[in-house]
């Protein structure tokens, strides 16, 4: 899984987007905006505002992980490429004491597996709670929300959920060109999908992420990678199809046909080079859609109308972001030819 899959896959799924905001004719100058909205726009503008201060060396330092330990918690903006950073570090670190030092290497590879078998019985144990945890989930979205603003705003939410639909069955699609029945990957898929709908964290999601993966017949090494790199440059969701429908909604705004040509694939453009180290967890599409409307010069504020639906159109994109990185793995696996298609056939079984 390299930058240039997941940029092919973050353009289609601007063009997904795209087209679903121009089908259901979008536009986010006929929405007025109630206190709410315009705090929500004012503190986007305070974070656009943050990032664009930064001179461009200030930027590249904001990236390393000056604090590793502070950067697990997911305290700053850039702790998920910070944290990948510092594992490549790690990684360097640990091929070059096993060249010279097998036997301490080694030590130190049967401390990790053993740290990673306790983390993910933790998670295991936690994920039996799910069902408790999904309908206490449930219920505060659907008591904080405000159904005024839902139903004002029902245009949006079924625009986003046409496309994030029809990118996974874009999704279903590549998958069965890897030799996997897609039914195949629904069944296997669903427990994390519907953990990661309900949580709206794809980082939360990686075990079961890792773990469907090996059911589907991808080695663990790739799957690995697959779910943890997917947190950065993946988010089919977050970085492709929320940043282009909002730039398409926001465009008449701004004096700018959203039917042009011209703009529609500076769009697509933009969305497919940016958005490189979105976070994992929920709140992420935040950065990545004041990353792609300030590089296209439209007003960020305005983004802030959809704060009342934002946890509700979240939750599907989370699912589809984790969906695109296990879609990532199996089509890596068969391109190197590691993907063990008997593994499918014993899960079926």
């Amino acid at each position: 899984m390299d930058y240039r899959h997941t940029s092919y896959h973050r353009s289609i799924a601007a063009f997904v987007g795209i087209g679903a905001a121009l089908l259901f004719h979008l536009d986010a100058s006929n929405i007025s905006q109630g206190a709410t909205e315009a705090a929500r726009a004012t503190e986007l503008q305070d974070k656009f505002a943050g990032i664009s201060d930064l001179s461009f060396p200030q930027k590249i330092v904001e990236l390393l992980p000056a604090n590793p330990f502070l950067d697990f918690t997911g305290a700053r903006a850039t702790s998920t490429v910070a944290v990948v950073i510092f594992a490549a570090f790690i990684g360097a670190a640990f091929l070059g004491v096993q060249r010279k030092q097998p036997e301490e290497a080694a030590t130190f590879a049967k401390g990790v597996d053993a740290i990673y078998a306790i983390i993910l019985r933790i998670v295991k144990l936690i994920l039996r709670l799910t069902p408790y945890g999904v309908f206490a989930i449930m219920t505060s979205t659907v008591a904080l929300s405000d159904t005024s603003a839902i139903l004002k705003l029902g245009n949006f939410v079924l625009a986003s959920y046409a496309a994030l639909i029809a990118m996974f069955i874009i999704h279903l699609v590549i998958v069965a060109f890897t030799g996997t029945s897609p039914m195949t990957y629904i069944k296997k898929s669903l427990p994390v999908l519907t953990f990661a709908f309900t949580s709206r964290t794809s980082a939360g999601a990686i075990p079961l992420n890792i773990d469907t993966q090996k059911k589907l017949g991808v080695p663990e090494g790739i799957a690995n990678f697959a779910a943890s790199f997917g947190l950065s440059i993946g988010q089919n969701g977050c970085a492709g199809i929320y940043p282009a429908m909002l730039a398409i909604m926001i465009a008449p705004a701004a004096g700018i046909d959203p039917f042009s040509w011209k703009f529609i694939l500076t769009v697509v453009l933009v969305v497919a080079i940016s958005s490189f180290g979105v976070a994992g967890v929920g709140g992420g599409a935040t950065f990545a859609a004041i990353i792609v409307l300030s590089t296209l010069n439209l007003p960020i504020a305005l983004a802030g109308v959809l704060i009342s639906i934002e946890p509700l159109i979240d939750m599907g994109r989370t699912a589809l972001n984790v969906s695109d990185s296990m879609v990532a793995g199996l089509v890596t696996s068969k391109a190197t030819g590691e993907l063990k298609e008997e593994e499918q056939t014993l899960a079926e079984a």
